[in-house]
């Protein structure tokens, strides 16, 4: 007779796996029982499954939602990474090691903020200290002012405030605002702090990080991927670039111009209009009305000469600096620059307009290099 195989029948139970065989006949065929029939599909296990589904969905809408500060974030520390990294790779061009290259960017970067807060701090807490210096005269001058003693002999203005001031409501008015406001310094500072930080990492790791990103592709679309990734980085790289130039053009000629008016405080202000001039759309304008209405305060010729200034510069950084400086990273039309940055500014706020730009102009190439040759072909 020919032998038995090992995995025949033991006990008429059909042949199992070697980790499920039992070695006696009286021994447990399974270790966690004998599986039992699949649940049957009636509308309770439906409407509960569905249930649950839903659930799951509104827990994690709920959780986007409570970490969009950090999704904002991570996604404006890649997007500055992205933006530095052309400056990074044209050091590495110069036979400079990608770290010492990071470095020098970053340190820049960093040089920037610190001249910006030695810019502006200063002027500001001298303003501060002034204006709590003068309120001692400003209310003297309210004391003798007749309309306000015609209004508290009426409705006892003074009397009221001073019983507002002695019972200690002004006092806890004042803690409760001078904690809210170091509270929203504190998380800007710490923001600050955190976005610089991820900033350096993804700056770092971003080889890396393009080459496991184009690996899940799969290898027959791989060569494409990285082609059409590799020009969208480039794109994106190109307008960061393009934009800090376009806004350290207009510091350094408001900075010329306010210096040859004398007006107070001009670097400070050429700051101001540098980093407001970073915003798409409204940016350039925010600034050149907080320059004009400083200048105002100091003299009225003075912030007539800065508004026309502005007017004359922004017609000007529109239609001759920005088209030449940015017709080589961002090819999107104007209609749809507007339209990007408005939709992105209704989105994120300024983080959206200024992400809106690069976006659009990376869909635009997935359109011209992908969906246009795809639909002519059918």
């Amino acid at each position: 007779m020919p032998e038995t195989p090992q995995a025949a029948v033991v006990t008429g139970v059909p042949a199992l796996e070697p980790h499920l065989r039992p070695e006696s006949p009286g021994e447990t065929v399974a270790p966690y029982g004998k599986p039992g029939k699949p649940l049957a599909r009636n509308p309770f296990l439906i409407g509960l499954t569905a249930g649950m589904g839903l659930l799951t969905a509104w827990t994690l809408a709920q959780a986007l939602v409570t970490s969009r500060s950090v999704i904002v974030l991570v996604v404006v520390a890649m997007f500055l990474a992205v933006g530095l990294n052309p400056a990074v790779e044209a050091l590495q061009r110069r036979r400079m090691p990608r770290r010492g290259a990071i470095s020098i960017v970053f340190g820049a970067v960093i040089l920037f903020f610190v001249l910006f807060g030695l810019a502006i701090v200063p002027p500001v807490s001298r303003e501060i200290a002034s204006f709590v210096g003068a309120v001692p005269g400003y209310v003297q001058e309210l004391l003798t002012n007749p309309t306000l003693r015609e209004l508290d002999s009426d409705y006892q203005i003074l009397t009221r405030v001073g019983d507002y001031i002695t019972s200690g409501g002004l006092a806890q008015t004042v803690a409760g605002g001078l904690v809210g406001a170091g509270a929203v310094v504190f998380n800007a500072f710490f923001s600050g702090v955190t976005l610089l930080v991820l900033t350096l990492y993804f700056l770092g790791s971003l080889p890396s990080i393009k080459d496991y990103l184009f690996r899940l592709v799969p290898n027959s679309r791989r060569e494409r991927s990285r082609a059409l990734g590799d020009e969208i980085l480039d794109g994106i790289g190109g307008y960061v670039a393009g934009n800090l130039l376009i806004s350290v053009i207009a510091g350094v000629v408001t900075w010329v111009f306010l210096a040859v008016l004398d007006v107070q405080y001009a670097l400070a202000l050429a700051l101001v209009v540098a980093v407001t001039d970073l915003i798409p759309l409204v940016g350039a304008t925010i600034g050149a009305v907080l320059v004009s209405v400083v200048a105002l305060l100091q003299s009225g010729t003075l912030g007539v000469a800065c508004a026309i200034f502005f007017v004359i510069y922004q017609q000007v950084e529109n239609y001759l600096i920005y088209p030449r400086v940015m017709k080589r990273s961002v090819d999107v039309a104007p209609a749809v620059t507007v339209i990007a940055a408005l939709f992105g500014g209704a989105l994120l706020g300024i983080v959206g307009a200024l992400l809106a730009i690069p976006v659009a102009a990376a869909i635009a190439l997935l359109i011209r290099e992908v969906v246009i040759p795809r639909q002519a072909r059918l």
